[in-house]
């Protein structure tokens, strides 16, 4: 039988002394005390940048094998997982099911909080059994550590094969999670006691979007520090990616605008497309076999120049 935590001794439950008048406070104090124990947690962060690092080559290995990654936690920590997952699509332009999220409680607990939900470690196992598969990468995703939900699914991840990470914001109660890789940033208490959705939530997230952009960079999903997979379904995305093409291709606007039009909005396309005049399915092939790689995509495309030639 599992041993009860000690709630009490949770970094994330204890008492904030810079806090402790907090209701007597005026909203400038409250602000300024908030903004100086946000700061806390970018630095928390800053001090597992090597442990974040190792992360992302164990996900960057398992996604360039045909892996998948799983963000799996409760609560606010669930939802930060669903968000990271969410952006993942219209922000690198993969597809929805190599980013997923595993939310205790279903999709109606993101809008609607079910606390219970985060004790059932069965129904965690259950989801990555059903879910997820030998190669794949599970992010465990809890602010205690002591989440039953996200234990049991990195403990059926682990049964599975697939590689297993937990971020917490208490590195002493992550022993026994079962994860193989751990990533403890440690923001201290939180201004409201117990409220996991202030620093420690800050620095999840940003732990969070380093693993996914540092990840699909070392992928080649982005050119620079541009997002070339950009999908441009709404007029400030359409907008930005003709200026993408305009930029990386060194062409005009409205040639920008062709070739985007030519290439079905593919910014990668279009590029190849402006740059060397190829055709739009020479263009596409050369993305292809290029592994997406733009640099490996433009060298593989013969300027008409050189066609001729």
């Amino acid at each position: 039988m599992a041993r009860t935590p000690r709630y009490d001794r949770l970094a994330t439950e204890r008492r904030n002394r810079a806090s402790a008048a907090l209701d007597r406070m005026e909203p400038a104090a409250i602000a300024r005390l908030m903004n100086r124990e946000d700061a806390r947690a970018v630095r928390a962060v800053g001090r597992v940048r090597s442990a974040i690092a190792r992360a992302v080559d164990t996900i960057v290995a398992a996604l360039a094998a045909g892996g998948r990654l799983f963000f799996v936690g409760a609560g606010t920590s669930g939802r930060l997982g669903v968000l990271e997952a969410a952006e993942c699509p219209p922000t690198f332009g993969t597809r929805p099911s190599l980013v997923q999220a595993i939310m205790a409680g279903g999709r109606s607990s993101v809008f609607r909080s079910r606390e219970g939900a985060e004790d059932d470690a069965r129904a965690a196992a259950r989801t990555v059994r059903r879910r997820a598969r030998r190669g794949d990468v599970v992010v465990g995703v809890s602010a205690s550590g002591v989440t039953p939900f996200v234990r049991g699914a990195l403990g059926a991840a682990g049964r599975l094969g697939a590689a297993t990470i937990l971020v917490v914001c208490n590195a002493a109660s992550a022993r026994g999670a079962g994860a193989r890789l751990v990533i403890a940033p440690a923001p201290g208490p939180e201004v409201l006691a117990g409220s996991t959705r202030l620093k420690a939530g800050t620095a999840t997230k940003l732990v969070l979007n380093t693993l996914t952009t540092a990840s699909m960079s070392r992928l080649g999903r982005v050119h620079g520090n541009r997002m070339i997979d950009v999908q441009p379904r709404s007029r400030k995305l359409r907008e930005r990616a003709r200026r993408l093409v305009a930029e990386l291709a060194r062409v005009s606007s409205p040639r920008a605008r062709r070739a985007l039009a030519a290439s079905g909005g593919r910014v990668r396309v279009a590029i190849l497309i402006a740059r060397t005049g190829c055709s739009p399915r020479a263009a596409a092939r050369a993305v292809r076999e290029s592994g997406g790689s733009l640099d490996a995509a433009l060298t593989r495309v013969a300027s008409p120049r050189r066609q001729r030639r």
